[in-house]
């Protein structure tokens, strides 16, 4: 694991040995910072908010146990490895009690310090990720919830299909929000600490879907240079997300028909049948009826994908939820933003109600991250939204900003407006702007748009 930047505080009343940690941690490109007693520690940890603390056991005054102490009565989170002598391994236990990572022992082995080092800097940061993903999808929960009476039915059905195995049709237009709705059908369920895997069958090739799907034994083709597990497999006990699943290939059809029927496939190349348990969970946004009867879409797969449908309405049929996730999204890009807007105005709320939003709600956070970005605050005013909506000439005031930044901003708005139309697909979007696909990803990069 990378540690370069990462910020260590040693904390040890022998001046020695604090500078051969220095030369030690220094040397693996840690940033160093010192304490020579257990007070001045605290106060260091409260200052330099370090990722890891190294802090002595035997220290005169304030010693390292009731350092720890306070650290985890205080509630700060953050790994401490211990120092202790030779033949002082039982209170290098205790502090591990009292919740220390590891300890070390002095002298030091600079090989085994390192290891030390870096196991405690990737468990934190491993679990730090795991929070911010949990705190990503309660954030995203959010845009299920509302005041309207078919939203609130849709929850309901998904909820209670969570509870079983049966695979879930999610139907509605780009942009009503099937992937969060997918990741909280996982959520809801018994799988929910297991792998969520979400695929888009839309811009690859029959083969390269296949391999998604499956898998690949070596050789299976050129390029093929070693196995690859399919995402079938690396989702085992959890839940796949076919996004887009009309548009698959007929043969895809089959093999995935075939899956849905015994759970069972064989990779690219192999001839050996895996097993694996995945909840499915398909979307669309196509008529799958229409794609039956035109025979552009297996009517057997079809009946195995649509066992349990939920149909996500589009917000133009759910204004009443529209108020609601605007304030959701104006607190969200205020904090992003470090802008204090709060409230929206009751002409900039009509006319959010009055448009039709062929975007839904993707069109929704757009349109409302756009006004915070180049609003003044702390309210949102008519002035602040786009001409489409308000129905008259330019509506957003650039004379703050300079000229970079407001083609910045509009070169954001055009892309962002392109994926919404296209339900999120690079491809089609490119091709809308006239653009190649890289560059496109290229600008997506560098314009900070998911």
């Amino acid at each position: 694991m990378e540690i370069t930047g990462a910020r260590v505080l040693i904390v040890d009343d022998d001046a020695a040995s604090r500078e051969l940690l220095e030369v030690r941690l220094s040397a693996l490109k840690c940033e160093v910072v010192m304490a020579a007693d257990g007070r001045e520690a605290l106060s260091a940890i409260r200052r330099e908010t370090p990722a890891l603390v190294l802090l002595d056991l035997q220290m005169p005054g304030m010693g390292g146990m009731e350092v720890l102490r306070t650290i985890r009565r205080d509630g700060i989170d953050l790994p401490v490895i211990v120092i202790t002598a030779h033949g002082s391994v039982e209170s290098a236990v205790d502090a591990m009690k009292e919740g220390a990572y590891d300890f070390v022992l002095k002298p030091f082995d600079p090989r085994h310090l390192e290891i030390v080092v870096r196991k405690a800097l990737e468990r934190d940061r491993l679990r730090r990720d795991v929070e911010i993903l949990a705190e990503e999808v309660d954030r995203r929960y959010h845009l299920v919830v509302g005041k309207s009476a078919r939203m609130n039915e849709a929850v309901e059905t998904a909820k209670k299909a969570a509870a079983s195995k049966s695979t879930v049709l999610l139907l509605g237009e780009s942009g009503t929000g099937k992937e969060i709705f997918a990741r909280s059908i996982h959520n809801w369920s018994e799988r929910k600490d297991l792998p969520f895997i979400a695929i888009n069958c839309v811009g690859l090739s029959k083969e390269l879907l296949e391999s998604e799907l499956f898998g690949h034994e070596k050789g299976a083709f050129i390029g093929a240079q070693e196995l690859k597990k399919g995402k079938m497999e690396l989702a085992h006990g959890g839940t796949v997300f076919l996004d887009e699943v009309g548009d698959i290939s007929p043969e895809l059809q089959t093999k995935l028909l075939r899956f849905l029927q015994e759970r069972e496939f064989e990779r690219v190349g192999g001839t050996k049948s895996i097993s694996v348990d995945v909840r499915i969970v398909a979307a669309t946004n196509c008529d799958l009826e229409q794609a039956v009867s035109e025979g552009r879409f297996r009517p057997d797969l079809y009946h195995r994908l649509n066992v349990i449908p939920v149909t996500l309405p589009p917000l133009k049929e759910r204004k009443e939820d529209i108020s609601f996730l605007t304030h959701y999204f104006m607190r969200r890009f205020s904090r992003e933003a470090k802008k204090t807007f709060s409230e929206i105005s009751q002409e900039a709320l009509e006319k959010l109600a009055a448009y039709e939003w062929p975007g839904n709600v993707r069109e929704l956070a757009n349109v409302i991250e756009r006004a915070v970005v180049l609003g003044h605050g702390p309210m949102i005013e008519l002035r602040d939204l786009p001409s489409r909506i308000v129905g008259t000439g330019p509506a957003t005031p650039t004379a703050n900003l300079s000229y970079r930044r407001v083609l910045e901003v509009c070169r954001r708005e055009v892309i962002v407006r392109a994926l919404s139309q296209s339900g999120g697909n690079r491809a089609t979007a490119a091709r809308t702007l006239g653009l190649h696909e890289k560059y496109l990803v290229t600008l997506m990069k560098k314009l900070g748009i998911e």
